[in-house]
């Protein structure tokens, strides 16, 4: 299914994490800057809700609880995801080494994983008819067209005056115009912005103010009641707002109704990921080192989440136990958390992380021009 300019860190340990390249949701230039354990530890717990929310989906129709965990979840982990990854864009302005980055670390990585997915779906369902569209990205490949689609548009939002009132009115515009289709999931592009463009206003001061410690003693109420909240909403409220890819006509309700929600979500989603950051601990700690992978761990655990269904995991009367429920709870934490490891990253990074330096120009040089004859009128 997230990244700020790195706090400086002094031990022998940051700084030998510091020349491991970032995911690719980070911003080229935090390639020199020692790892902030923070937003590694942010990224890592991210993803692995994102992960266990995928291992929920299939127990939602029989346990009201996995389906309120399920929505809570979901008001939140990608919301977090986006705007530490819109934090880490904050310098975004299209220099050669960010474009190089862009496309080596985002554009290709999701053409490679697009046709993975589709070949994979064809060998596990035996469907061979299933269809290549580049313009409708498959299952977890969406981020990537989003956050491709976002950093380009980095530097309008440090231009205009009100950034963050013009990409809610884009998202509430978006969650009422059913004519977007299903091209480059702009939907969930366009609904999803507003975190991105609030995490590229956010300072160092804003990151230290969630994780005061006033902050933290009200985030475990907050949640609580935000799960509450959830259970009531199960068999009343329609899940697919959650997942910004319709609009509120595709979903059966007046249009004016996709405005309330994109409103009444931002402000959810955005409450939600405050009280996560402010428990997210600060310091090293055992999962530190797997923020790194973060971007392996989204794009990977897809096919595994996949699987599951394809191949009938969840038919075993035991999965839709309470102890089974728990159990298939620690499988998708245990898969993201294998998915973000070094030797996962170092095998699967030619896919996912290429260097291609023998596409591009130097971008320390300018490209030599090549003078011609004719030009010089010989």
């Amino acid at each position: 299914m997230l990244h700020v300019r790195n706090q400086r860190a002094s031990s022998p340990t940051a700084r030998a994490e510091a020349a491991d390249p970032p995911p690719a949701v980070t911003d080229a230039t935090a390639r020199v800057k020692p790892r902030d354990p923070f937003f590694d530890n942010a990224k890592y717990l991210a993803i692995l809700l994102v992960g266990i929310g995928h291992a929920w989906t299939p127990l939602r129709e029989d346990s009201r609880a996995a389906s309120s965990l399920y929505l809570l979840v979901y008001t939140f982990h990608m919301p977090a995801f986006i705007l530490i990854a819109g934090y880490f864009s904050r310098t975004w302005a299209g220099r050669p080494d960010q474009l190089k980055r862009l496309i080596t670390g985002v554009a290709v990585p999701y053409l490679v994983f697009e046709v993975a997915y589709v070949l994979f779906k064809r060998w596990a369902t035996d469907q061979p008819g299933s269809p290549f569209s580049l313009l409708q990205p498959y299952y977890v490949t969406w981020f990537l067209v989003a956050l491709f689609v976002w950093r380009l548009t980095a530097p309008v939002w440090r231009l205009v005056k009100w950034p963050i009132p013009l990409s809610l009115a884009i998202a509430a515009l978006a969650s009422v115009s059913p004519s977007l289709g299903d091209d480059l999931n702009l939907q969930r592009v366009f609904q999803f912005l507003p975190f991105f463009v609030i995490g590229m206003h956010l300072s160092a001061e804003h990151f230290a103010w969630v994780r005061d410690r006033r902050v933290r003693l009200l985030a475990a109420p907050a949640f609580l009641s935000a799960l509450a909240v959830a259970w009531w909403a199960v068999p009343r409220m329609e899940h697919g707002w959650f997942y910004r890819t319709h609009s509120a006509q595709e979903l059966g309700v007046e249009w004016w109704v996709g405005v309330v929600m994109t409103f009444a979500l931002f402000g959810c989603g955005l409450l939600l990921t405050a009280c996560f950051l402010s428990l997210v601990p600060a310091h090293r700690v055992w999962f530190t080192a797997l923020g790194a992978g973060t971007l392996y761990g989204y794009l990977l655990h897809g096919f595994v989440a996949k699987a599951s269904r394809w191949w009938d995991w969840y038919a075993a009367d035991w999965v839709h136990t309470v102890a089974g429920q728990v159990v298939v709870t620690a499988i998708g934490a245990a898969v993201v958390t294998v998915l973000c490891t070094a030797p996962v990253r170092r095998l699967f990074r030619p896919l996912a992380e290429p260097r291609m330096d023998w596409a591009f120009h130097d971008t320390a040089q300018p490209p030599r021009r090549h003078h011609h004859p004719a030009a010089k009128g010989g």
